[in-house]
């Protein structure tokens, strides 16, 4: 009896350890396409990387939209009033959302920008974390060309 209950006991530790291996496996045949995407604008140079945001924004913010994204909020239209430390952007909704920037903030276009770069009327996409009061302190702002 005592025999029969080691074979059981080795018996199931064989198998928790194929399948251990084999769980371990299957979450590494997983990894590189999770870091394809997770890192796919780290190789691209800043051109690059704002045309490709210009290529999302045109899908996900057309026409000057708020939206929420993993981590933060987003508010995308028409800049209607500008100070040193914020921006008021206008949305489509006929809403606005305050974004609050520093001199350290990733300013974005064609090539790297800074605040002094923003002026009433520019088109934007500002992203960052949302405040309690509904503005936004931006980790980036990216200025969008004016639409035809």
């Amino acid at each position: 009896m005592k025999n029969k209950i080691i074979k059981i006991v080795i018996g199931i530790v064989i198998v928790a350890g194929i399948a251990f291996y084999g769980g371990m496996k299957y979450g590494q045949s997983k990894i590189p396409a999770l870091a394809n995407n997770a890192t796919g604008f780290a190789n691209l140079s800043p051109e690059e990387r704002q045309a490709r945001l210009q290529q999302f924004g045109a899908a996900g913010f057309a026409g000057g939209q708020k939206g929420t994204r993993a981590g933060g909020e987003s508010a995308a239209g028409e800049v209607i009033a500008k100070d040193d430390k914020s921006i008021t952007v206008k949305l489509s909704d006929g809403g606005s959302k305050i974004v609050f920037f520093t001199a350290n903030t990733p300013v974005m276009k064609s090539v790297p920008g800074l605040p002094q770069d923003i002026a009433i009327g520019t088109q934007v996409v500002a992203n960052g974390t949302k405040n309690q009061d509904g503005s936004i302190t931006s980790q980036s702002i990216q200025i969008r060309p004016k639409s035809q």
